[in-house]
């Protein structure tokens, strides 16, 4: 009963969301909500220190204008970041999806498996994060990967068997970039596995029984059963990989740079609404053009 009145179980459930929001919503307006609008005052501004403290002089869109024109590096990385953010999320969705399905399965050691895939989460909020910034890790696989040359098999060499196979170029260039990203996308999958895992757990394997009686193939019924019960994840997971592909790259690092070292907050804060401004448009288009396919059960 809410002012006396009844509430339907869809109410009830809306009603419960926004309390499970409520400390979301409550830490937001105290702690991120004042420099957030700061944020959107030092782009239009140049920050001085004087002996008065900080003053701000107003610049309109100058600091936007020099990011987009006169930077040397920013629309590179720009787009260098969002080329691998198209990459990389397809194939991270793929991989934790197939890494969750085997994981769904009953075996000896299964969750022994399923620590090891999660590990690179844990690895990720440690020494191993602080290494990666540096790119000490991936230069150093780098380098042993083209001094151990005689020990397997190398992208150029894939993609040359690829195209004499008569394989698109293109397909052919995305699966060796898949190839030559496997420890960025093994490492940036463990949340998404997790994810699908829950999700494959929660389906009811009435469901399998009654599609096995009807004569179905497993084939069948991972794309008419499977497929279609964690469709609603799957947009939730291309959400989260896009936003996560965002916040860990060159961007990141040139705008904490050109803040904290060149000391140009101005520029620094144009850069991050810009760079905002381009993530929100891309979940948009991702969100409208996913949720037409999603399935969601009736209420």
């Amino acid at each position: 009963m809410l002012f006396g009145k009844k509430l339907t179980l869809v109410k009830k459930r809306g009603l419960w969301g926004w309390v499970f929001i409520a400390p979301w919503l409550i830490g937001f307006i105290f702690l991120f909500a004042a420099p957030l609008f700061q944020s959107v005052l030092y782009s239009f501004s140049e920050l001085k220190l004087s002996p008065n403290g900080m003053e701000l002089n107003f610049l309109g869109l100058t600091n936007y204008s020099n990011a987009l024109m006169e930077h040397v590096d920013y629309n590179r990385t720009l787009i260098e970041a969002v080329i691998s953010m198209v990459i990389n999320v397809p194939l991270i969705i793929i991989f934790s999806l197939f890494v969750a399905t085997i994981l769904n399965q009953k075996f000896r050691g299964r969750m022994w498996a399923r620590a090891i895939f999660f590990l690179p989460v844990i690895l990720a909020s440690g020494v191993i994060a602080s290494i990666e910034s540096g790119d000490f890790l991936q230069s150093a696989m780098m380098q042993a990967g083209e001094e151990n040359t005689g020990t397997g098999l190398q992208s150029f060499e894939l993609e040359s068997m690829l195209i004499q196979a008569g394989l698109p170029v293109g397909l052919v260039e995305y699966l060796t970039g898949a190839v030559d990203r496997i420890y960025e996308i093994v490492s940036s999958s463990g949340v998404q596995i997790i994810i699908f895992l829950a999700g494959l757990q929660a389906i009811p394997a009435q469901l399998y029984e009654a599609s096995r009686i009807e004569g179905a193939t497993g084939y069948e019924a991972f794309w008419k059963i499977t497929f279609p019960m964690i469709s609603p994840l799957i947009l939730t997971n291309v959400i989260y990989s896009v936003i996560d592909a965002f916040t860990n790259n060159e961007m990141t690092t040139l705008i904490q740079t050109t803040a904290f070292q060149q000391f140009d907050f101005g520029l620094s804060a144009s850069m991050s609404w810009i760079y905002f401004i381009i993530i929100s448009v891309i979940l948009m288009a991702t969100t409208f053009l996913i949720s037409r396919k999603v399935y969601y059960q009736s209420e």
